[in-house]
């Protein structure tokens, strides 16, 4: 199952001077690509994080997002919604 997590900050984040959490996030986020639990992975123009995982369920996926250290350190959080396929194209292919 695809699952869509974009992350927010539950509280203000000041990230000067975070240098050291944020290269351990992108040490976690490349080892869950790589084992294939986060396929893709991207930023909004206003630096939100959106990933798209692989995960037998919602539960799962919260236990994949909260493996990163900026979850761990309570500096973000990720709002996870299921990507279903798309079936409008019953409604005109017969």
């Amino acid at each position: 199952m695809k699952i869509l997590a974009i992350s927010k900050e539950p509280n203000p984040v000041d990230w000067e001077n975070k240098e050291a959490i944020l290269k351990d996030e992108a040490k976690t986020a490349y080892e869950l690509y790589l084992s294939g639990s986060v396929r893709e992975i991207y930023f909004t123009e206003e630096y939100n994080a959106v990933l798209i995982l692989e995960a037998r369920d919602l539960a799962e996926a919260r236990e994949v997002i909260n493996l990163l250290p900026l979850v761990k350190a309570k500096l973000l959080e990720f709002d996870l919604m299921e990507l279903n396929p798309y079936t409008g194209y019953s409604r005109i292919i017969k």
